[in-house]
């Protein structure tokens, strides 16, 4: 695929490209005042979504076309190009007939190719000029993001871009979304053009995890950053925690490094990319381990059985022993890992045995 660069203006003419605005556009002041205070900012390009897919019915599904009428008030009075999620063809030739600059694909939608074709037949129809950004689909599936952007390109879109928003999971885990930072370091090296846009808003879920999730996002290199900023996130509609003022915003981008990709330091800033994912993924790993133990907890409970097993615990260490030589780790060290991880499994075994013993009470 021989992809085109984004052709929109960047801050200071180089990385990275800022795409900023609501999570939700809520109401006219909203957008209006969000958007003269990104702009007052030197934000270039202002985003709010118009319809917002949920995953429960009942939630605010966003304003519809109401929204799309304030992004062109945003567009033709303070001179920002707007950009909206579509998830159908009638919200394709909505944005289309409200002069929307770029469109975005969420992941719920690339996930389903039904409706990326959808979206693609209607974009080919109404011959849309404006860049597409797809993100990555809510499950780690590479191929099935690169068949999203092929159905796209497919339709005549040279003008393709992707964002990264993360990965979803069962399990509790320091971000909202994995960020699985191998998964768009694979695609952009199979397609080496294409710009590679981070939704550091999604991955983190928190506003305090924006910054790192930005400098790391720019330390891979990657193109540019579509965050959520609120003019007063703690009243937002949607999505409020991860939401930042164009203030922060401001002060987060000014703070960043953007590093020379010929540096020296480069491949050692990749491989503490890596440790930083590892050590996510064991965070993950770990409370996916104590979900279980409360699960087993529950269990020793209803079969009357003490929390301590020692008989188990014996056998794990013994296991492990031998799995320590193989993979040429030290055995004490490994025993230290796996005793704190036993006394974490008996203390939340004891916390869901006396959490029902006072419910039984009660």
């Amino acid at each position: 695929m021989n992809l085109h660069p984004i052709l929109l203006p960047k801050i200071d003419n180089k990385r990275p490209l800022i795409i900023a605005g609501p999570c939700s556009a809520e109401t006219e002041k909203q957008v209006i005042i969000t958007a003269q205070k990104l702009s007052n900012k030197g934000i270039k390009i202002f985003r709010a979504g118009t319809w917002k897919p949920r995953t429960k019915p009942g939630g605010f599904e966003g304003i519809g076309i109401n929204g799309l009428i304030w992004l062109q008030k945003i567009q033709k009075e303070i001179g920002m190009y707007v950009a909206t999620e579509v998830a159908t063809h009638t919200h394709v030739i909505e944005a289309a007939k409200h002069n929307m600059d770029i469109l975005w694909i969420g992941a719920r939608t690339t996930a389903n190719p039904f409706a990326v074709q959808e979206i693609a037949n209607a974009l080919k129809v109404i011959k849309f000029k404006g860049p597409i950004l797809i993100k990555n689909p809510v499950n780690p599936d590479l191929e099935l993001w690169i068949g999203a952007i092929e159905r796209i390109y497919n339709a005549g879109i040279r003008k393709i871009g992707v964002i990264h928003r993360g990965f979803s999971s069962y399990d509790k885990k320091l971000y909202r979304n994995l960020p699985q930072w191998h998964i768009p370091i694979e695609l952009k090296r199979r397609i080496p053009n294409l710009p590679l846009i981070a939704d550091p808003s999604h991955i983190g879920g928190k506003r305090e995890l924006i910054a790192p999730i930005s400098q790391q996002a720019m330390d891979l290199n990657y193109d540019g950053l579509i965050i959520e900023s609120h003019y007063d996130p703690d009243k937002a509609w949607s999505d409020k925690e991860q939401q930042i003022t164009p203030d922060s915003l401001s002060y987060i981008i000014n703070l960043l490094v953007i590093r020379d990709t010929k540096q020296t330091t480069e491949s050692l800033t990749e491989l503490r990319q890596q440790v930083d994912e590892i050590d996510t993924e064991l965070l993950s790993i770990l409370a996916k381990r104590m979900r279980i133990s409360k699960e087993i907890g529950q269990y020793k409970k209803e079969h009357n059985m003490p929390v301590l097993q020692t008989n188990r615990y014996d056998e794990i260490l013994e296991k492990r022993s031998e799995q320590a030589k193989e993979i040429g780790i030290e055995f004490n060290f490994l025993k230290r890992i796996f005793e704190a991880i036993h006394e974490e499994s008996i203390r939340q075994q004891i916390e869901i045995l006396n959490k029902t013993d006072d419910s039984l009470k009660n």
